[in-house]
């Protein structure tokens, strides 16, 4: 294996989640595509030009459990530079971050916010 490709998301609301992705995550557009047989949207995302997100709307998704603890999927994380910068940034679209915690490892600090699917989302500061 050489490195993790892509993470593919399914979204309840894909014009709230492609705003959310792009908007607040700034995150690129490589593709946007409308499948009509399958009444679905595909949006791919880069980051820094790097693919990293498909992101997926279909018609009557089933909720999945999003609780930190739930099997699967845990959450997404970015790292940053700035812990403060990226937290002011959600919070000029209304997306709050938790308390930053310090990881007791590496002794760095991080938070999560909650995408509009509340999937969890971590910044982990550089």
């Amino acid at each position: 294996m050489n490195k993790i490709h892509h993470t593919a998301i399914i979204c309840s609301n894909y014009k709230i989640s492609k705003k959310f992705y792009t908007h607040v995550l700034g995150l690129e557009i490589i593709r946007e595509v409308y499948r009509q047989e399958r009444q679905s949207y595909k949006l791919d995302l880069a980051l820094n030009g790097d693919y990293i997100i498909e992101l997926f709307s279909f018609p009557n998704s089933p909720k999945r459990p999003s609780r930190p603890e739930a099997c699967g999927l845990r959450h997404l994380a970015f790292e940053v530079d700035d812990l403060e910068k990226i937290i002011a940034h959600c919070k000029s679209y209304n997306v709050i971050a938790e308390p930053i915690r310090i990881d007791e490892f590496t002794n760095k600090r991080f938070t999560f916010i909650a995408d509009p699917d509340n999937l969890p989302i971590e910044f982990y500061e550089k």
